[in-house]
């Protein structure tokens, strides 16, 4: 089987410290050691994971089970459903030994203790670095990463022939084309979209929390001050100005996108497939402030249930066999976003379109996954829709309540 130097060694710590819990003896020789870090092969393995990925991950299961001798079971569950469910029967002792998942959900799982971290050993390395961050939590990596997503500028070159440097190089851009709309980006009417806005946000300074030094976050607010009320002074300008609307739901925006009323969208690569009959390049998000436009990512990934019987199994299947190019290339053409494993994000970008998403993600930052998160969407979103639409007339004033509102909630 294929296994590194570095995983069998962090196997074997894993087994002597798990003696240790035991009350058992953790002292063996060192050759004892190196055979203990091989997971028995025998039991099973149950994989929860959705309709989209279920074929790929079968396919590295069947080569699993033919060359360690363990039987996995993958089980079929709706992606709605995984996280509910997870949480849900992980306590009682049920549940799979690993589940698909996204990293934002990383935050509410260890705060209910239903995962555990993984050993990646010498392969931390062959990842794209934010996606190991994405699943960091207290210098603990706690999923493997698969695939990444994030926004960009999506530009019709037929429209647009140069990428704009900045926003407001963007809106004259989008005016000399003589199309409706300047630009187009999404919003969900009152409750807004922080999440497509974020970019827009995080080039005025005003990140939604700070940030340690290996990219996990903290609780500590960091959208309010100066920085934030900029933000939202700008966002009632550009709602005066015609430019942001909240009345441009997602399904509105891409129609008119792909019917050529706008040079620009602000989206990710799941709108592409409507795009098929456009002459495409995707850029980096322009910014209205002085500082980078820095989107969300988001990274899918696997966890290990914290109740899993056969963890160093569950480990070993997931660092040498689905963090493999073959493995990760298949979750790529099942699922269409980016691979997180180098190797295999270096052939997918071949594709121009690829590698544009690819180049923004890597400046991006980690959606945070902090329990902390769930205080803030519902205060963040119907204050910017406000702000755009007019309703809230001082718009440093209703940022900061905000700001308030969400320390409330956190406190």
């Amino acid at each position: 089987m294929r296994r590194s130097i570095l995983l069998a060694s962090a196997l074997a710590t894993t087994l002597a410290l798990a003696a240790c819990g035991s009350g058992e003896p953790a002292a063996e020789s060192s050759a004892d050691a190196d055979a203990s870090a091989k997971p028995s092969a025998s039991g099973t393995l149950t994989v929860w994971v959705d309709e989209t990925r279920e074929a790929a991950v079968k396919a590295s299961a069947e080569a699993y089970e033919e060359e360690s001798g363990v039987d996995v079971e993958i089980v079929q569950k709706n992606f709605e459903d995984i996280r509910a469910d997870f949480l849900a029967q992980v306590p009682t002792g049920e549940g799979p030994d690993i589940t698909v998942g996204a990293h934002d959900w990383l935050g509410e799982f260890t705060a209910n203790g239903v995962v555990q971290p993984i050993e990646l050993g010498d392969k931390a390395d062959d990842f794209i670095p934010v996606s190991v961050q994405a699943f960091t939590q207290d210098g603990q990596v706690y999923g493997l990463p698969y695939a990444i997503e994030n926004i960009a500028l999506i530009r019709n070159t037929e429209l647009a022939p140069e990428a704009p440097k900045s926003y407001d190089d963007m809106i004259a851009a989008g005016k000399k084309a003589g199309t409706k709309f300047p630009f187009l980006i999404q919003s969900d009417g009152d409750k807004g979209d922080p999440y497509t806005y974020y970019p827009f946000q995080t080039s005025f300074g005003a990140p939604v929390f700070e940030q340690n030094d290996d990219g996990s976050y903290r609780p500590e607010l960091a959208l309010g001050g100066k920085n934030g009320e900029a933000f939202a002074t700008w966002l009632s300008e550009q709602g005066k100005a015609g430019n942001l609307s909240t009345d441009i739901s997602y399904d509105i925006a891409v129609e008119a996108f792909a019917k050529g009323k706008s040079p620009f969208i602000v989206g990710g690569p799941w709108m592409l497939d409507q795009f098929k009959d456009l002459k495409l390049s995707v850029d980096p998000i322009p910014a209205p402030g002085d500082q980078a436009a820095q989107p969300f990512v988001g990274v899918q990934g696997f966890y290990v249930s914290a109740q899993s019987k056969n963890a160093l199994v569950a480990n070993d299947f997931l660092v040498n066999y689905m963090s493999t190019p073959e493995a990760q290339t298949a979750l790529f053409e099942a699922g269409g976003r980016p691979p997180a494993l180098v190797e295999a994000a270096d052939a997918a970008s071949s594709d121009p379109l690829v590698a544009g998403f690819r180049e923004v993600g890597a400046t991006a930052v980690p959606m945070p996954s902090i329990p902390e998160m769930g205080s803030v969407w519902s205060f963040w979103g119907v204050t910017e829709a406000s702000i755009i639409s007019g309703k809230a007339s001082d718009p440093v004033k209703a940022w900061n309540k905000m700001v308030s509102d969400i320390q409330g909630a956190l406190d």
